[in-house]
């Protein structure tokens, strides 16, 4: 079995701990198999030579598990009792039946179905918030999803979700334009415009020469029903066959708009990035859409089933459910395994996938970065000494950032990266 050892992928000065530690996966068979159950126990340390940064760490850390106790907290009273409670072992048993094959035979375009094409999508001018570049313009993006479920039972239930049959964006452009367009995916219950402009630095991308457009996820701010607790709940909420469509519905979608760019505004070239549930829903782009110049997930999940057995009190009522059921973790990540990035192999080549992590990150801990990369072969992978909401030191990656750019050609070679 292979060892990890430090390369030059790792474009920060913080190394995680873990030369020569064995792989996280062998090869051995799926990784749903091949995972450690006990996964969800794993600590990955860092090694830092600067005090300040093991300050930060620890201090972003400490921060995160009181967030992810309030969040986990609100998910176990609002989403588990719906979605997973013992009564629906036997719809959670046949979708099993239903997902487990297609992730087996290993082909992601028999869960990720090609959308079409020539949909019409409106335009409108943007709203009074959010960023307003001053040599720019902003629109508001929208079309009706054509998004249906591959699970012929979950068809009905979907469609009464009228919200989220419009898929929305805004789009920032230089008048001098159409120029590289970096897609931004935002994260759980994170849609708002003012929070993305400071995770995505969306003015410094702005002034890079970018033009951004900004999606919403399935189930996120206009997208959530009426009776929706809070923006986000109706992607988790009716258990993991519903969250597997609902993935399959933001890549959808997200493609849509990729391809209206390319074919339909002349975008000479798009990339995209995401934080969080955005940082996955990226990785899953990069299995599917080859037209796409890059992908840079941001504190991405790899295994949502094993986020979900870590975080307090969830995790402990997860693992009870599972127990008083008899469902295994492999046989639960079976299921979730056609919309996690780990089951398929990605289209881009290595050098155009960048993986951004929060060494002090425990909403999405750190070895699901880890994870990733593993899976993705070691890209490059830039490590920041903070947590999943807070981005310390984030001039370095955002360095990092354009450094890759440039690299990849998006951006021209003699393009200026900002100070660090």
């Amino acid at each position: 079995m292979a060892t990890e050892t430090p390369d030059d992928s790792v474009v920060s000065r913080l190394l995680h701990a873990s030369a020569g530690q064995a792989p996280f996966l062998s090869g051995d068979g799926p990784w749903w198999d091949d995972l450690d159950p006990g996964f969800w126990r794993h600590e990955e340390p860092f090694e830092t030579e600067d005090s300040r940064d093991t300050r930060s760490i620890r201090a972003t850390a400490a921060t995160d598990h009181v967030i992810r106790t309030v969040f986990a907290s609100l998910l176990a009273g609002v989403a588990l009792p719906q979605g997973y409670h013992p009564g629906k072992m036997g719809e959670i048993r046949r979708h099993m039946d239903f997902y487990g094959p297609i992730a087996e035979a290993g082909d992601p375009h028999a869960f990720f179905r090609d959308p079409p094409r020539n949909l019409e999508v409106r335009s409108k001018p943007p709203g009074m918030t959010g960023f307003r570049p001053w040599d720019g313009r902003g629109e508001e993006l929208s079309f009706i999803s054509p998004f249906e479920p591959l699970h012929p039972d979950l068809r009905a239930r979907w469609k009464k979700n009228r919200n989220n049959r419009v898929a929305r964006a805004r789009y920032w452009q230089h008048r001098n334009g159409p120029r590289p367009t970096l897609v931004a995916v935002h994260g759980f219950a994170a849609e708002a415009y003012v929070v993305n402009e400071w995770f995505f630095n969306i003015p410094w991308i702005y002034g890079m020469g970018c033009d951004v457009l900004l999606v919403t996820m399935p189930f996120h701010g206009k997208r959530q029903s009426r009776l929706s607790p809070f923006s986000g709940h109706g992607f988790f909420s009716q258990g993991l066959g519903w969250t597997n469509e609902a993935f399959a519905q933001a890549v959808h979608d997200i493609r849509i708009f990729v391809r209206y760019l390319l074919e339909k505004r002349g975008v000479p070239a798009v990339g995209v990035a995401g934080v969080s549930l955005g940082g996955h829903t990226s990785a899953l782009l990069a299995s599917v859409e080859d037209r796409l110049s890059f992908s840079v997930p941001n504190v991405p999940v790899a295994s949502l089933v094993d986020l979900v057995l870590q975080w307090q009190p969830m995790g402990t009522a997860a693992r009870g459910l599972l127990k008083a059921t008899g469902i295994t973790i492999p046989e639960l990540r079976r299921l979730a395994a056609v919309s996690c990035p780990l089951t398929w192999k990605p289209v881009l080549p290595k050098e155009n996938l960048m993986i951004i992590g929060g060494a002090g990150d425990r909403l999405a801990p750190p070895k699901h970065s880890r994870l990733l990369w593993e899976h993705w072969d070691r890209p490059r992978i830039h490590w920041f000494p903070g947590s999943h909401l807070l981005h310390l030191d984030r001039g370095a990656y955002l360095w990092q950032l354009a450094r890759f750019l440039r690299g990849i050609g998006f951006l021209p070679a003699d393009h200026p990266a900002p100070g660090r």
